[in-house]
């Protein structure tokens, strides 16, 4: 899992228990898990985005425009 090992693991949990304390830490537990959620879910609504095929009209669009950048006469 990363390259953790279970002593490293077992280290930051009690750091941050003792940072937190036993009250906070669910908190704070749960505060990361919806950060972690919200994320996972804008990730995967910009590969949703990635996977759809462009409409006609905007790729039409694209296909008028001049590749130098220079207006037509």
């Amino acid at each position: 899992m990363f390259g953790i090992g279970a002593t490293e693991l077992v280290i930051i949990l009690v750091l941050a228990l003792i940072i937190f304390g036993p009250g906070k830490l669910p908190e704070v537990g749960k505060a990361i898990g919806k950060g972690i959620r919200e994320f996972k879910k804008a990730t995967s609504s910009l590969d949703e985005d990635d996977s759809k095929p462009a409409s006609a009209s905007s790729t039409a669009e694209r296909q008028n425009v001049p590749k130098d950048g220079a207006a037509s006469s």
